[in-house]
């Protein structure tokens, strides 16, 4: 990855060579000056939106409208992480997220990666990144319910095994859980904080309808902030019956996003924290979900180190 200081020209080049050539082109990122936003368009009636040009795109930093730099429309390969609940409530339900989880990957990109995380009480990476189906039904059937619910430490691990190992540039996380976080050491500013330098769009299930009303309100509150700050979604449907046709939608979501990137207008690394809205025109009222912002420092292109947090089993 091409650091701060080479300029932006060499980089756009190699990017457009990349194109002709029908490689996976690079996509820079804030180290190279560029922030890349993925994102998803969806009209009025909730009905993804593509074809869109990019003169139907305006992103804004801290409210000044940015000049798009780079833009795409294309089936991206994508690594992904998904990360499934294995606490006790959810030993009667594993069975159909199982199946979910696997019909996400059969429609998904044949190019993408895919990793398995299961959580309870600790954090589990049962498969690293892989290809192979047989690997990852096996990580997905690892059953071992406990009382425990440490989703905010699973997504951060997610976050920073994806980053530090996955070959595509689009990283995204898939978590299913069906309760609050009562076991995590890491905060939920800190989760958002670094999901979002790291550029990791997270999608949600929350299979809440068993939950108790206060903690239901907790869970809920804490999977729309993390999925909305990201650019992700979250659905919440009252039975799990329903995890496979959501699994669907997500991978027709992952499929369908446009790739926008620009050169911020404020080239202080000042480490403050700039929002990001991005604009969309076009039929039926479109409206255009992304991360909502980042940090301007100089680190956000560095891998992180593996998290050691994660039980390799």
């Amino acid at each position: 990855m091409p650091r701060l200081g080479r300029t932006l020209l060499p980089l756009l080049a190699l990017a457009l060579s990349a194109r002709a050539q029908d490689e996976e082109p690079a996509l820079f990122h804030a180290d190279a000056r560029l922030v890349v936003l993925n994102a998803s368009v969806i009209d009025k009636s909730g009905k993804l939106v593509t074809g869109l040009p990019q003169t139907a795109f305006r992103p804004f930093e801290d409210g000044v409208e940015q000049q798009i730099k780079l833009f795409k429309r294309e089936d991206v390969p994508v690594s992904m992480g998904i990360i499934i609940d294995n606490s006790a409530s959810m030993k009667n339900k594993r069975q159909k997220v199982e199946r979910a989880a696997q019909d996400l990957v059969a429609n998904s990109n044949p190019q993408d990666e895919v990793f398995v995380i299961n959580f309870n009480d600790d954090v589990y990476r049962d498969v690293d990144f892989t290809s192979d189906p047989k690997k990852l039904a096996q990580g997905l059937a690892r059953i071992d319910s406990m009382s425990g619910t440490a989703m905010r430490d699973a997504i951060l691990s997610g976050v920073r095994y994806a980053k530090a190992k996955g070959k595509h540039d689009k990283k995204v996380l898939v978590v299913v859980t069906d309760g609050d976080d009562n076991m995590s050491e890491a905060t939920l500013p800190e989760l958002l904080r670094e999901a979002q330098q790291r550029e990791v769009l997270v999608y949600a299930i929350g299979l809440l309808s068993e939950e108790e009303h206060d903690a239901a309100k907790r869970a809920r509150e804490a999977l729309a902030e993390i999925t909305r700050s990201t650019g992700g979604h979250v659905w919440y449907p009252s039975d799990v019956d329903d995890v496979g046709r959501i699994a669907l939608e997500v991978a027709r979501d992952i499929r369908s996003q446009y790739i926008v990137a620009y050169t911020p207008s404020n080239p202080k690394l000042d480490g403050s924290y700039r929002q990001i809205r991005l604009a969309v025109t076009g039929p039926n009222h479109p409206v255009a979900r992304t991360r909502t912002g980042y940090y301007a420092t100089a680190d956000l292109g560095s891998k992180p180190p593996v998290p050691k947090s994660i039980i390799k089993r």
